[in-house]
């Protein structure tokens, strides 16, 4: 095991400069070279500027829980491959018209973007608890592409009217525990619309939860669109993994 060097807190706020900021170049090449000297870890995806931008922005560049963060990523991959060994969005496409999740066109107040989950659009007969972790998984790894969703994280709405016993039983404590690591959840129930205007402006809401914009059914066409036309995207990082 390579001995980690000891590094002074990050000078100022690096979350604030642009990728090409030769201190934001520094962090970057610290975290790539813990990476390449850790024979121990095996690292499937290219470890590129961009790919490693990712970890430090969510972890606002303390390269300890960034390098934490990288090697847990890696870790949860490796270990559900029923999960992360086929990201193609064909399986659950399905699941995706019935409306089941849709992700709102503006982030919240602090920058966060936010996903919506209908779990009452979630058919237990047809699809499992791992299809629909799978839908979860897709979107995450197409949004943390972006700058702004790498620095204030994501939140989620699981509206759960229509939340049925079979439902529950598609959740194992295994699967609990997966979801429960990759989100912040807000859940809600038939009193949602109240609560919600609590968290988040009516502006950026659905008309179906006391907001102001279009529907939640437009919002599941837009996200199902997108997730579509990044299929080969999904392909090329699911390949890695099998």
């Amino acid at each position: 095991m390579s001995q980690e060097r000891p590094l002074a807190p990050p000078p100022g706020n690096l979350n604030e400069l642009p990728d090409q900021s030769p201190l934001v170049g520094a962090a970057v090449a610290e975290l790539r070279r813990r990476a390449e000297a850790d024979r121990s870890q095996h690292w499937p995806l290219a470890l590129t500027d961009s790919f490693l931008l990712r970890f430090l922005r969510a972890r606002n560049f303390d390269l300890g829980l960034a390098w934490k963060l990288l090697k847990n990523y890696h870790k949860w991959r490796a270990e559900c491959p029923e999960l992360s060994a086929n990201l193609q969005p064909y399986s659950i496409l399905n699941l995706l018209h019935a409306g089941y999740h849709g992700v709102l066109r503006s982030r919240d107040p602090g920058g966060s973007k936010v996903l919506i989950y209908r779990i009452g659009q979630w058919d237990p007969k047809m699809f499992t608890a791992y299809d629909v972790f799978r839908v979860s998984l897709i979107t995450s790894e197409l949004i943390v592409k972006e700058r702004e969703t790498q620095r204030n994280g994501v939140k989620a709405i699981f509206d759960l009217q229509g939340w049925r016993f079979a439902h529950a039983f598609q959740i194992s404590p295994t699967v609990a525990k997966r979801i429960a690591a990759m989100l912040t959840v807000y859940m809600h129930g038939s009193n949602y619309i109240q609560s919600l205007t609590q968290h988040f402006p009516a502006s950026i809401l659905p008309r179906e939860y006391g907001g102001e914009d279009v529907s939640i059914e437009d919002l599941s066409q837009e996200w199902t669109d997108f997730i579509m036309a990044s299929a080969d995207y999904l392909q090329s990082i699911s390949l890695v993994f099998q």
